[in-house]
């Protein structure tokens, strides 16, 4: 299972599609190159397609109540599942009683299980043994590389003459990822060349070539593994421009990521995603969420680089607010500002034109 795609998936997300715990299935409905998806599992939204649920166009994936009434269609539309990944992003990373039941439902219909959460599924002896037994395999993407693969910070970083742009984020689960997706196709389709570092279990899921898991690594190394794949990225591929993803925000309080981005990636400049609607820290009732302004600004006081464009996230709100409030975040911050998911990357392109050198 080396070459992409490597099967057809079932994604589980019992109960959070359509919320900020299901990021990871909302990526893989959005894309994915590792596999192709057959179907996702939420009896919340049993009967409606994944992408209509999402983003209000349909995809064509189905969403289904459980494991056996997703095998039963499948099958008979002649589609051999091979994999349940599971699409649950929890706060964090544990299994549900529930969720532990169904990955083994999973296993006794031979499908192979990937897990991104923090709850290894190789180490569970029970589920270990019947995978085993059934002759299948369980990848658990968030488990560090062997300490000896790991890489120290070298400061090789500042070989890398590719333009650097990292897409950061004022909360955690507000849509860095994709938007870092998106304007990695937006440049490509103006001929520039770009590689994107995938900084999540999402992205290793969508089949991104260079990447980390840079929240379950040993602190000791983030920085030098950061280095690493994008130096890497520039060694092969020599891009115009290299795109980072996130991760976290810097001033969340469970989710104070991005630090090392900023000191080890050595960004140039900076994308900032937020979400207007979103007043509290995800999960964080009452810790509510530091102003744009002042997000921007403690970005540039650490990096010394400047952010060129804040990119809305419009969940929790309506088509005709979003122009609005695209138009606030411009006149408050004096950047550029758009919802990519409706309007494309364009405009952020626009942007950083003027720092690309051809």
């Amino acid at each position: 299972m080396n070459s992409l795609p490597e099967g057809n998936a079932i994604v589980y997300c019992e109960g959070a599609f359509g919320t900020p715990n299901g990021k990871t299935a909302h990526g893989l409905v959005r894309r994915t190159n590792r596999y192709h998806v057959v179907s996702i599992i939420d009896s919340c939204h049993m009967g409606e397609d994944a992408g209509s649920v999402l983003d209000g166009t349909p995809k064509g994936i189905p969403i289904y109540r459980d494991i056996q009434e997703t095998l039963a269609a499948a099958r008979s539309n002649g589609i051999n599942p091979t994999h349940l990944v599971i699409g649950l992003a929890p706060d964090g990373g544990r299994l549900s009683k529930k969720a532990r039941r169904d990955v083994i439902k999973g296993i006794h219909s031979g499908l192979n299980v990937d897990s991104g959460l923090h709850d290894f599924l190789s180490e569970d002896i029970e589920i270990a043994d019947l995978a085993l037994a059934n002759g299948v395999q369980i990848r658990d993407v968030r488990k560090t590389p062997p300490r000896k693969e790991l890489h120290f910070f070298e400061g090789k970083i500042e070989e890398v003459t590719s333009l650097k742009v990292a897409v950061l984020g004022t909360d955690s689960a507000v849509g860095k990822r994709t938007t870092a997706w998106i304007l990695r196709d937006a440049l490509q389709a103006e001929g520039y060349s770009a590689e994107m570092i995938g900084t999540g279990q999402t992205a290793w899921m969508q089949g991104v070539k260079y990447g980390i898991i840079l929240d379950s690594l040993i602190n000791d190394f983030v920085s030098g593994e950061i280095e690493h794949a994008v130096w890497t990225a520039w060694i092969e591929a020599r891009p115009d421009i290299i795109i980072i993803e996130g991760q976290g925000s810097l001033m969340n309080p469970a989710y104070p990521g991005g630090f090392e981005i900023l000191a080890a990636g050595r960004p140039d400049v900076f994308i900032l995603q937020h979400a207007p609607a979103r007043k509290d820290y995800d999960g964080f009732p009452g810790y509510p969420i530091h102003p744009v302004e002042k997000q921007i600004q403690a970005v540039e006081l650490i990096s010394g680089k400047p952010v060129v464009a804040v990119t809305v996230n419009s969940e929790n709100m309506i088509s005709e607010e979003i122009p609005n409030a695209c138009s606030a975040i411009s006149k408050a911050t004096g950047l550029p500002s758009v919802e990519v998911l409706l309007n494309g990357g364009g405009q952020i392109v626009e942007a950083l034109i003027p720092l690309l050198k051809r």
